[in-house]
């Protein structure tokens, strides 16, 4: 699952055992080496979709990390791009990153909770990429809200959704265990790190989103290929702001 530039196994368990900031600060420079960044087959697809819906004006890639989600909206925005994220050592390694070309406007790096952005609604797009995990069921109304607010009438919120595993398969059973040492580890280790796969459910974040204001469609991220039964693997949820 890791190159060999990647961290190690003892890395590996000292984030583990540390906050989600603190351990995604150390995590950082070996982020984009890991199989937790989102890959150009995901980011390819989102892009040609988006590029249909739009184009957008300013763009904002929320819990940016490194900065794979900025990619999307340098293809899909005229204006400025924003990241935001809360780990200082991710963005770090993300300005590095993404240093632009003479002549390209670079994006803006922020560091902010998406619990509490620092931001009014200017922008007409926000995306985000494999970020879900770290919110618990509880907070996601709040989240909804927060990216309400910082997009004007009428932007968008686009994320894509994996469909989820078949009840019994290797990967429905490797997200269960995972889901039960986390839940473990949190019980008796402190601070907790929250990183749940099993919760971000299409239903129940279909109907979140409708409360807070926002008109939801889906795209089948056709590349990604579709499930025995005809369904796709992968699609890119859009929401837009009443």
């Amino acid at each position: 699952m890791f190159s060999p530039q990647g961290p190690s196994l003892r890395e590996l368990a000292v984030q583990a055992l540390s906050s989600v900031q603190h351990g995604y600060d150390l995590l950082a420079p070996k982020f984009d080496r890991t199989p937790f960044r989102t890959p150009g087959d995901v980011l390819g697809p989102v892009t040609r979709v988006l590029r249909t819906l739009g184009p957008f004006g300013t763009g904002l890639d929320l819990c940016c990390g490194t900065g794979a989600g900025l990619g999307v909206l340098g293809e899909v925005c005229r204006d400025r791009a924003v990241g935001v994220d809360f780990s200082a050592g991710m963005l770090a390694e993300g300005r590095q990153a993404h240093r632009p070309a003479p002549g390209e406007t670079p994006p803006d790096w922020v560091r902010g909770d998406a619990l509490a952005l620092p931001f009014g609604p200017v922008f007409d797009l926000a995306v985000s990429f494999g970020a879900f995990g770290h919110f618990l069921p509880a907070q996601r109304p709040r989240l909804f809200a927060q990216v309400h607010g910082v997009l004007r009438p009428g932007g968008s919120f686009a994320f894509p959704l994996v469909a989820p595993a078949r009840p019994g398969s290797r990967g429905h059973l490797a997200m269960l265990g995972f889901d039960a040492a986390m839940r473990v580890r949190n019980i008796v280790w402190r601070p907790p790190f929250v990183m749940y796969y099993r919760g971000f459910r299409l239903t129940d974040v279909r109907a979140e989103l409708a409360r807070t204001g926002f008109d939801v469609s889906l795209y089948a991220l056709e590349e990604l290929g579709r499930r025995p039964d005809g369904s796709p693997r992968c699609r890119l949820l859009v929401a837009t702001r009443r």
